[in-house]
């Protein structure tokens, strides 16, 4: 058994004096584990780094058996990544949502999104929203979509303010406006195109997302949130002190 694809690394663990096993995403594949022969060598060691894309080389004798990693360097970004703390706790995040998924279970969405998110967490502002979708695709493909384009009780797509935290639906602001208290409230800017994400706006949608991803995924689960999310999160809050006057 074998295949070949490009793959984003996503961590290493030793396994014995000289060999690692590799986790990697794929587009075809999924999250994929696979042990890397002399992968502590100082010829392997930049290339299994976090956040680099490689080509990947699988091999096994049976498709069930874990396997073994050839892999080859496609673009090498860990070192820029590790630049900030934004890079840096971002690559950790995204390794750690996408370990709530099943390995080899395929999910391109994500893999997309992966590649789009890594090579712009050098960008603060990009990173910050492009994580917060990642998070809303991530709730999607474990089976807790929320629905954000129309209001639960009217069916209007315009003035969406709010977010049914029972089932996850948007409610416009009238319909929503007795019960606002008990409501997550909805950032403008993902339910329109036209409106932008300020550090309020993504805020408010970072603790929306923490709240399904806490009620459907850590806690049932029994695991608690990731600390890079935390880590992240203040990484790119310390990032927009800094371009302040």
């Amino acid at each position: 058994m074998e295949w070949r694809e490009e793959a984003i690394v996503l961590g290493v663990k030793r396994h014995g004096e000289t060999s690692v096993i590799a986790e990697v995403m794929t587009r075809e594949r999924g999250r994929h584990l696979g042990l890397v022969r002399g992968g502590r060598s100082r010829k392997q060691q930049p290339v299994l780094q976090p956040g680099n894309s490689v080509e990947v080389h699988w091999r096994a004798r049976l498709d069930e058996h874990m396997g073994t990693f050839v892999l080859e360097p496609v673009a090498l970004r860990a070192a820029r990544l590790m630049e900030d703390g934004v890079g840096l706790n971002g690559i950790q995040l995204v390794a750690a949502h996408l370990r709530l998924l099943a390995e080899r279970d395929p999910h391109p969405r994500l893999y997309d999104g992966l590649m789009v998110i890594v090579d712009h967490l050098d960008t603060p502002d990009k990173a910050a929203e492009l994580m917060l979708r990642f998070e809303i695709a991530l709730l999607e493909e474990l089976g807790f979509g929320l629905d954000l384009e129309r209001c639960a009780a009217t069916g209007q797509r315009d003035d969406l303010a709010y977010v049914s935290p029972k089932t996850g639906r948007a409610v416009s602001r009238d319909a929503g406006a007795p019960w606002h208290d008990k409501l997550l409230p909805l950032p403008a800017f993902l339910s329109r195109q036209d409106t932008g994400a300020d550090a309020a706006s993504l805020a408010d949608a970072y603790r929306m997302t923490g709240y399904f991803l806490a009620r459907h995924v850590f806690e049932p689960r029994g695991i608690a949130e990731p600390a890079s999310r935390g880590s992240f999160l203040a990484a790119i809050d310390k990032s927009r002190a800094k371009l302040l006057p």
